[in-house]
């Protein structure tokens, strides 16, 4: 994948299919790294066991914890009690 170096907001819906688009979660980042993670192998400077660490550690840690509380926008959208 190449950098892009110019502004891609004004750019056609076909222009913007072109380019691959970043995870909109951590969960989608932590299964694309979980597939491809070859890169961080090279020259032996991760080892396969701390990448599955890791993955695991940021699903457990953060993302699941994150993930089954609600968000406080939540909370005051349906919960928040108002006088009259």
């Amino acid at each position: 994948m190449a950098c892009i170096f110019t502004n891609i907001f004004p750019w056609s819906d076909e222009q913007l299919a072109t380019i691959q688009k970043l995870p909109n979660s951590m969960k989608v980042a932590m299964d694309a790294l979980l597939e491809d993670h070859d890169f961080l192998l090279v020259g032996e400077v991760f080892s396969e066991e701390l990448i599955q660490q890791w993955i695991n550690y940021k699903l457990e840690a953060e993302y699941y914890q994150v993930r089954n509380r609600p968000h406080p926008y939540e909370v005051s959208l349906y919960l928040d009690v108002k006088n009259p």
